[in-house]
């Protein structure tokens, strides 16, 4: 009965990764790939219920090892999700320093358009920092902006489709 506790958690962890991985894969409009990857998820899914629901036993050790796989599995895919699945960031940045914050990005490598923004004060205009950024250079731009303003106004929406423009190169 322990061998099948242990197969039924590891093949959960395999088959909800899948399945974090299918929905990254929807969304970012790859949907061939998703389907192949909901087709092996399932298979998996359907192979390992199967054998947990036919065991002789009724022991919690086999409930256990299901629901135990499938939140390591959600981690997992997580993890996965972020190492493999490339995209990136919107950021709009508002910010009483908007022309030194700017300065000071650009000098860190990011592109940055400028735009004029009014707010609720029409008598006070400002800018708006626009940058495209990899989502794996996110922290570092968060964290610059925070040292050039540390009250900087920072929306953050994930882009579907970039054509052009330039990137920040990342060095490992």
């Amino acid at each position: 009965m322990l061998l099948l506790a242990l197969k039924i958690f590891f093949v959960r962890i395999l088959d909800v990764s899948l399945g974090t991985i299918r929905m990254i894969l929807i969304v970012k409009d790859r949907k061939i790939i998703a389907s192949i990857v909901g087709f092996i998820e399932i298979a998996i899914w359907f192979a390992v219920v199967k054998e947990a629901i036919n065991t002789d036993s009724s022991s919690m050790i086999i409930v256990a090892s299901y629901a135990g796989g499938f939140a390591v599995g959600t981690l997992v895919g997580a993890y996965l999700s972020e190492k493999f699945i490339k995209g990136s960031l919107n950021v709009q940045v508002i910010s009483n320093k908007n022309k030194r914050l700017a300065k000071f990005l650009r000098k860190n490598g990011f592109a940055v358009s400028v735009v004029n923004v009014q707010g609720i004060d029409d008598k006070n205009p400002k800018e708006m920092l626009i940058i495209e950024v990899d989502k794996k250079e996110f922290k570092n731009l968060q964290e610059l902006i925070k040292k050039g303003d540390s009250k900087a106004f920072i929306i953050v929406n994930e882009t579907k489709y970039v054509q052009n423009g330039y990137f920040r190169n990342v060095i490992k």
